[in-house]
Parts: structure tokens; C-alpha cells; sequence
């Protein structure tokens, strides 16, 4: 079973690790007083075991009060410092009743236990009020003005002395009941047993057994009320880190995933105004299942300081109190920030505690005497035993702590989702859902790297905190937290591992310019403010230092300097006399309290003047001297109050600026163009005069415009028009126009036939061609027609029969009595249809025979005329057929089957338009008309 946190008290001289040593007081007697109404005095051998000291007093000492004072040889006056803190042997304490308080004494002695003293005192001098305290025993010594004397004798008793043993924590010494009892030099410890007898009693310490804490952390040594004696401890010790992962108090390891705001420790019965540390939690994963650690809270009266993570799993860490940024170190009302090698640290020294921070965990230590039995929240109660660690706010105890964590969730207005009082149903999985290879680093908290702390801290839980970190998020090498923490409790126990160089550059920490890492570094670094004193503390801490041969110029300073001289607003380390300049400041670094002196820089230089419109003073940089800038005269031409004047077509403004002037000069000048209806041409190109004319802009210059001259001629007309055209006036145009009067045909033979409107004639080289002349809405339209003659065929003809018909072009003859006939045809083939075939040859049927048809030239009509009979289907079927595709599948297809042929009248003529075929019967009807005349005419 756990070991309680505070152990029996020290019972022997030697001092505890980093505890001040008890020196126990060789004195051990008794001492007799006694009153006497005369001035007596009296002396003792020096060989007397029991020496008597007589002081002369008007009245016996009545009261059982008793007093001390100090006697130091060869010193004549009352030191109550000399008393409690002057060299052995030197120092000896005489015992004299409470009556003496109304006087000022001081007797020489060598040794209370030889030499026996006999003094009288009297005088008339007022004396001041010393106060001391040793341990948490106050005595006070008060003298005032006097006139009587007192007469006292002392007589000591055998020696007694006191061990002090056993469970309490705090040193104790024989009392005699009814009697009261002071602390004196030197754990030396007086009792009044009556009056004027006292017991002086030395308080000897014997060593207290090393208990185990629950948190597997080693107890640290506590002084006793009384200064003398000390105790063993196991501080109250909570930790957080990763995903978040809890140790608290007493050690009990848990993960909790919450993304609210708790309570990580409160005390049950306050007793500190406004104390808490909380934790902001926020989901660190893009699936919204963990959290980690954002933002750590410390309240302690009327400040709240506010430790948060500035950019997501980094060591980032801005403070604030009271919701402003401060710079450390930072020091007010109790309060104290600075920076520990990675951690921000905040601590109460009045209680004894500290919180420290990095962005990726935190810890708090409380001591156990001010926080035993009376700390709340998600740390858990600190009493050494972890079987109550998971109490919830109305006392009772949650079976897991998962579940107790939610029930410390505090009101955060920056976080409305989360409301106090909603539980969730179910605790959280704080284990992976599957199995997975725990990443290497975990391995080394294991191995030989952490070895040496293995003794000090078991690395168990911490590997655990570790493999989930991997297994749930294994791209943000949280992992590396646990290693940190654990280096870090490790270090905290006097283990210091330099760890992170075994990472692989995984968990490196990299430092500013002119700092190097350290995995052992000292908890406050050395600075020159700080170099002459102690620090009493051995334990180390990672981070980024000074390198060898340097140190920290201050702790709110951070420059490392190899010298300790100044260092100002720009960071640069100056040595002891060095002169320079900064914010156009002349300093010097002079060694003393003020350090860097300062006096405003003095530029000698000549004042400019700038005189003339358009000039202005400007101040540049000085290449030579940046805080002195040089004044220049500067021409800003926005400046100036003549305007440039707008000058008319064919000129242009142009400016100049005298020398020593600012302002340009404007005057209009010629651009050498011509100028024509409000436009300007330039040299060589056309200008549109009129039509009749053609007009070139000139280089030569009109002297009284000083524009250039425009010269013209006459355009020059065409007279001559090619055959079919004539000569004809355009109005509006200075030439008459070619335009065309005939139709120009070029016959078969490249020859040209030129025809009037409405004549037409047969190619001569061929009667089957016919050309024509047409004007149709004063547009002249050339035909050429060709007579197509019917089928001939000389076998169907009777013999001597054959002959031209009347147009020159066709023949005929006296036909036979038989000819083939519109009928079926049938034939078999295989029917193809997108790429897919018949298996077998299918039975196909068309129209075919001879119909009769014919086609002759009307020049009456001055047309063709036509006559169509095709053979073509009456009546058809859908029949069916199974075709075969190259994939391999079937398909149905249908295909027409002609049952029966017969000749039917045919349109002759190619199909139109509705809209073509309108205007053909419009605008040519009168025309084919003609044709179709011409055509039976010459048909006969």
C-alpha cells in the first residue's frame, strides 16, 4: 500500500538534500533565581558545577515570564543578532526574569559554565526594540528608560536534553505542565518551569526513514516549523501531454479527449483567493476524435495568466495576463513568468508552486504541506493514494477517469458548443479501434537511450501515451511529446537524457541564430546580472542556451555576449567605453547602475533655401551619415502656375525650361501637316477633296499660315469598254461607267458569242447546244441549254429508218414491235447493316424495263420541254432477316421486298425550294414560256 506523503521528522544533524543544517546546542542547564531587596553581589567557583550570578534590584522578581539576553565579550552594547547568529564560543545566552524587561543589560563572560559573573546595572538611557525569528518562534526584547536596580541570582540545573522521533511532522521537546518555553540559538530550546528556575534543552535530529510515493516520483525533504528538524514529502506532481494524456497527482495514468475547457486542479476548502489552473483543450485531427492541449490557465487572486500554443503542435508559446501580452520575465503581485530552457514557467512563491508549459505538455508541482487533501479537478485529489484520484465535483468517485474529466468542464465563452452539466453517455476510446506498428521512437523509451532514468521513473505508461499517439495520428509526430515528457520528469529527478538526437531528425528542436540545444541545460540560465550569485538548484532542463564562452547578457535581454558590458534597443553587445550610435542617439557603454548614456546626434550642416516658383526643400538620405539627411531643392512642376495654352489644327505645344528655372515655357509651333475640314494630313498622303479631283498634302509651307500647301489635279476619265459594254453617265460620279448591254457567252471552242436580250442561237460546232439572252429586272442573264435526247438504241429500230429530228440534235427511227418491259427483277445478295451481316444469301427484288421518256428543245419556248415515265414499285413488303455481328451476337433487321413494277409519270425537273420555285414562276414564266415555242418549232 502507498506510503503516506509526509514521513516522521529528521532525527539526526545531518541535513537533507538542498535543506539548511541543524546545529544542535551543546548548552544543557538549569538555572535557580533569586530576589533580594539590598545590593548584594556574589561570586562562584570557578570549579562549581552550579554557578550563581547576583544582580542588585529594589524588589524580588515576581513574575513567571522569562527573558534572554546575549553576552559577547570585549562589545558594549545589546546585539540581538550577535546573539543569535555570532561565531561558537564566542556567543553565550544568560537567562534573567521577565522583571529585567524594563532594562538594558549587557554582561561579559567567557563561559556561562567557569566563569561566574557578578554585575550591577543601573542607568537612566533609552534603548530600541529588537525583534528576531528563528523557525516560527518570535522573541522580543524591550528595554526602556530605567532608574532602579535589580538584583538577580541564577543557578543551573543537571542537564536534560530531547530526542525528537516517530510519525509527526514537526519537532517537539520535554515541557514541564504549566510552564512556557522559547526557542533559543542554535535549535536550543528554553522552558520556564517556575519562577526563576528554567530548563534549557537542546532539540537533537535524528534521520527519518525514505518513504515511496505513489507517483513513483522521489519525496523531497521539508525544514520543520521550528527550523531545526525536516520531514520527507511527496509533492503534489500533475502532468499532461500529447492528445491529449493525465498523470496525476498520485500517478494514476489516463487519456481524455474532450475539446472544452476543465478544471486541472481547484482547492476543495479555499483557502487562496481565486486559485485554479485550467486547461483549453481543442480537436487536433481532421476526423474530430482527439484533442490536444491549446491554452493553460493559472488564476491566483486578481491576475490570470494565459499560457497558449501560437501555431498548432509547436513549442510556440505566448503569455498574456489579464488578457495582454507581457514580455518575460514578468514579476507583479505575487506572480513571477519567466523561461526555463523550452517551458514558460509560471510561479507562486507565497505558495510554493509552479506551472510550466511548452505547447506540447505541462506540469504543476504544489507542495504537499500547503495541498495535501484538498486539491479537485482533472489532476486528481493529492493524499498519496490513488483510489480516490477520480472524484468528481459532489465527491462521489468515477470508475474511470475518462468520465470523471468531463465533469470538470468550466463555462468558456470563446467555446458555446461546450455546455457544463451535458455529459456524454459513454466514456471515450482511449485506445486505437485497430492494431497497428507503434512507430520506432516509442521504442526508445524503452531502450538503451532512457535506461538511466528506468530507476527513477517507469517509462510504462509513457510508451503507452506513445504508441496511441502514433497509431491515431500518425502524420503529426505527437509521439514525440512523450519522449519529451518523460525526459523531462526524468530530468526533474535528477536523470537528464539527451534524447532528441536519436530521433532522426523526427523530434529536433531547432534554435534561434546564436543559440545552440541542449538537452541539460540549467533551469536559469547564468546572466550577467546573475553570475556572482549561488543557484542552489541542480536540476536541468532541454532548450536553447548560449554557446560555451558566452552567457545571457539578462534574462528580459536575450543576447548572449562574450563580455558582460551593455546591450541597448538594438541587441547588439557593446563593451565597457564603446561609443556608438543607435536611434540617432550618440551613446557610450559605461560600466554602472545606468549603463548606456545617451545624447541626441549633432549634424553639422548648411541650411538650403529654394527660391523660384516650382521649387521645394526635401530631405535625403545621407549615404555617410543616415541620422543627418541632406537638404536639396526639389522642382515639382504641379507646382507651377502657367497652364500649356491649347493651340489650333496644324500646331502643337511645345515647352522648354530656362536654365535655373523650375517652370517650363510654352509656346505653338507648326507640325508641318496640311489642313483640310478640321484634319490634319501629313506630308505625302491623299486629302479628299472631291471625287473629280486627286489631292496630295505637300512639303511646301504656306508662309503666311506656316501650314503646308495642298496640290490637286483633275481625275482622268476611261472611254473605252470591252464588247458587250457601253459607255454610261453615273450621277454623281465625274466618269461615265462600263456597263454591260449584251450577253457575253464563250462557246465550247473558247470563242465569245455575244447575243442580245431575248436572242438565241445553237452553238455552231454542236446542235445540241443551244445559248440564250435574257434581261430580267435589268439584269442580263446568259443560258445555255442542252437538248438531251431520248434512249436511242439502233437495235430496236427498223432498218433505213433512223433519221435527226428537226433540231439537229436527236435521232429517231421507226421502232420494232417488241421492247423490254417495266417488270421484277430479282437477285440474292447479303444484306450488310452497321457491320453486321446475313448468314445467308437473302432473295432481293427491284424495278426495271423501259418506260418511255424524253427531252426536246422548244425555241418557240426557247426551253426544254420534258416528258418522264419511270419504272418504279406499285406495291412492296417488310419481310425479316437474322444478321450475325462481329461480337458475336444476333440481331433482327428489316429490309423492303418489291412485289410488283409498272411506269409512272415522273417529275422531269430537279426539285426546289417553295420559296426558289415561287420566284421562278414569278420572274420567268413569260421567259420559258417563249422557250418552250422555240423548242416545239424546232422540234417539228
Amino acid at each position: 500500500s502507498p506510503s503516506t506523503p509526509s514521513t516522521p521528522k529528521s532525527t539526526t544533524a545531518t541535513s537533507p538534500p538542498e535543506t539548511p543544517t541543524s546545529t544542535t546546542s551543546p548548552l544543557s542547564t538549569t538555572s535557580t533565581v533569586t530576589g533580594s531587596p539590598t545590593p548584594t553581589s556574589t561570586t562562584s567557583s570557578t570549579s562549581s558545577p552550579t554557578p550563581t550570578y547576583t544582580t542588585t534590584t529594589p524588589t524580588p522578581g515576581t513574575s513567571l515570564a522569562c527573558a534572554f539576553a546575549c553576552s559577547h565579550p570585549n562589545v558594549n552594547y545589546f546585539s540581538l543578532k550577535d546573539c543569535l547568529c555570532g561565531p561558537p564560543g564566542q556567543n553565550q545566552c544568560i537567562i534573567i526574569p521577565g522583571a529585567l524587561f524594563l532594562h538594558s543589560y549587557y554582561v561579559h563572560s567567557a563561559s556561562l559554565s567557569t566563569i561566574p559573573v557578578s554585575t550591577t546595572t543601573s542607568g537612566t538611557t533609552p534603548t530600541e526594540s529588537f525583534t528576531t525569528t528563528s523557525g516560527t518562534t518570535s522573541s522580543s526584547f524591550i528595554t526602556i528608560n530605567a532608574t532602579t536596580t535589580i538584583s538577580t541570582t541564577f543557578k543551573t540545573l543537571p542537564p536534560v536534553s530531547t530526542t525528537t522521533s516517530g510519525p509527526t511532522a514537526t519537532s517537539t521537546a520535554v515541557t514541564t505542565t504549566g510552564s512556557d518555553s522559547w526557542m533559543l540559538c542554535n535549535c536550543t530550546k528554553v522552558i520556564c518551569i517556575e519562577d526563576n528556575i528554567v530548563q534549557v534543552i537542546p532539540i537533537i535530529c535524528n534521520p527519518p526513514p525514505k518513504p515511496t510515493c505513489a507517483n513513483g516520483l522521489s519525496p523531497v525533504p521539508v525544514m520543520d516549523e521550528d527550523g531545526c528538524c525536516w520531514h520527507w514529502e511527496c509533492d503534489c506532481y500533475c502532468t499532461g501531454w500529447g492528445d491529449p494524456h493525465y498523470m496525476t497527482f498520485d500517478g494514476l495514468y489516463y487519456s481524455y479527449q474532450g475539446n472544452c475547457t476543465y478544471v486541472l486542479v481547484e482547492e476543495i476548502n479555499k483557502k487562496v483567493d481565486n486559485f485554479g489552473v485550467y486547461i483549453d483543450n481543442y480537436h487536433c485531427d481532421a476526423w474530430d476524435v482527439v484533442s490536444c492541449p491549446r491554452t493553460l490557465i493559472v488564476r491566483h487572486e486578481t491576475q490570470e495568466v494565459r499560457l497558449t500554443t501560437a501555431q498548432p503542435n509547436t513549442l510556440q508559446v505566448e503569455v498574456t495576463v489579464n488578457n495582454k501580452y507581457v514580455a518575460l520575465p514578468y514579476k507583479k503581485f505575487g506572480v513571477s513568468i519567466y523561461e526555463s530552457g523550452i517551458n514558460r514557467v509560471v510561479e507562486i512563491p507565497e505558495l510554493k508552486m509552479n506551472v510550466t508549459y511548452n505547447g506540447l505538455s505541462f506540469s504543476i508541482r504544489m507542495p504537499y504541506s500547503l495541498f495535501g487533501n484538498n486539491t479537485q479537478g482533472q489532476c486528481g485529489t493529492c493524499n498519496n493514494n490513488t483510489a480516490d484520484d477520480c472524484m468528481l465535483p459532489n465527491g462521489n468517485i468515477a470508475e474511470h477517469c475518462e468520465t470523471m474529466a468531463d465533469h470538470w468542464q468550466v463555462v468558456d465563452p470563446s467555446k458555446p458548443q461546450c455546455s457544463p452539466g451535458l455529459v456524454p453517455t459513454s466514456s471515450p476510446r482511449t485506445t486505437p479501434t485497430q492494431p497497428c506498428k507503434e512507430s520506432s521512437i516509442c521504442e526508445l523509451l524503452l531502450g538503451s537511450v532512457f535506461k538511466p532514468c528506468h530507476a527513477f521513473v517507469q517509462p510504462e505508461k509513457y510508451y503507452a501515451a506513445c504508441v496511441f499517439d502514433s497509431c491515431v495520428l500518425p502524420n503529426l509526430d505527437l509521439e514525440c511529446s512523450s519522449l519529451q515528457i518523460y525526459a523531462a520528469v526524468c530530468a526533474d529527478q535528477g536523470a537528464c537524457i539527451d534524447w532528441r538526437k536519436h530521433t532522426n531528425g523526427v523530434c529536433s528542436h531547432e534554435c534561434p541564430s546564436g543559440k545552440e540545444y541542449r538537452a541539460c541545460g540549467p533551469i536559469k540560465e547564468m546572466t550577467c546580472k546573475s553570475r556572482g550569485q549561488n543557484e542552489t538548484s541542480t536540476k536541468q532542463v532541454e532548450g536553447c542556451f548560449c554557446p560555451n564562452g558566452t552567457m545571457l547578457y539578462d534574462s528580459g535581454v536575450d543576447v548572449c555576449v562574450k563580455t558582460c558590458g551593455c546591450v541597448g534597443v538594438d541587441k547588439i553587445p557593446r563593451e565597457f567605453g564603446e561609443k556608438f550610435t543607435v536611434d540617432c542617439q550618440d551613446c557610450i557603454c559605461l560600466e554602472g547602475e545606468h549603463g548606456i548614456l545617451c545624447k541626441p546626434h549633432v549634424c553639422d550642416q548648411k541650411k538650403v533655401t529654394c527660391d523660384g516658383e516650382g521649387f521645394y526643400e526635401v530631405a535625403e538620405v545621407n549615404p555617410k551619415d543616415s541620422c543627418c539627411p541632406l537638404f536639396t531643392c526639389k522642382c515639382n512642376t504641379s507646382m507651377c502656375t502657367a497652364k500649356a495654352p491649347k493651340c489650333s489644327l496644324g500646331f502643337e505645344v511645345h515647352s522648354y525650361i530656362p536654365s535655373g528655372q523650375c517652370c517650363p515655357v510654352y509656346q505653338c509651333v507648326p507640325k508641318g501637316v496640311c489642313v483640310h475640314e478640321n484634319a490634319e494630313f501629313l506630308p505625302n498622303s491623299s486629302v479628299f477633296v472631291d471625287k473629280c479631283q486627286n489631292c496630295v498634302c505637300t512639303n511646301d509651307v504656306n508662309v503666311g499660315t506656316q501650314l503646308n500647301i495642298i496640290s490637286c489635279e483633275r481625275v482622268p476619265c476611261n472611254t473605252y469598254c470591252q464588247p458587250g459594254y457601253e459607255i454610261k453617265p453615273v450621277k454623281g460620279e465625274c466618269c461615265g461607267k462600263c456597263v454591260q448591254t449584251k450577253c457575253i457567252i464563250h462557246t465550247t471552242d473558247n470563242s465569245e458569242l455575244i447575243l442580245s436580250p431575248g436572242d438565241f442561237k445553237n452553238d455552231p460546232q454542236n446542235n445540241c447546244t443551244i445559248y440564250s439572252c435574257v434581261d430580267l429586272h435589268d439584269q442580263l442573264i446568259a443560258s445555255t441549254s442542252e437538248i438531251t435526247c431520248p434512249a436511242f438504241n439502233e437495235d430496236s429500230c427498223k432498218p433505213g429508218t433512223i433519221s435527226f429530228l428537226p433540231n439537229g440534235c436527236c435521232r429517231t427511227c421507226a421502232p420494232l414491235d417488241s421492247s423490254t418491259p417495266c417488270s421484277v427483277r430479282h437477285r440474292t445478295d447479303f444484306i450488310v447493316y452497321n457491320g453486321c451481316r446475313s448468314v445467308d444469301r437473302v432473295d432481293l427484288t427491284e424495278c426495271e424495263g423501259t418506260c418511255g421518256t424524253f427531252s426536246l428543245y422548244s425555241p418557240e419556248a426557247n426551253s426544254m420541254d420534258h416528258s418522264c415515265s419511270c419504272c418504279r414499285e406499285t406495291s412492296t413488303t417488310e419481310k425479316e432477316v437474322v444478321l450475325k455481328c462481329p461480337g458475336g451476337h444476333a440481331m433482327s433487321h428489316k429490309y423492303i421486298y418489291v412485289e410488283s413494277c409498272s411506269c409512272q409519270d415522273t417529275e422531269c425537273q430537279r426539285p426546289m425550294s417553295n420559296e426558289l420555285q415561287k420566284n421562278e414562276e414569278n420572274d420567268q414564266a413569260t421567259t420559258l414560256n417563249r422557250i418552250k415555242r422555240a423548242i416545239s418549232l424546232t422540234s417539228k
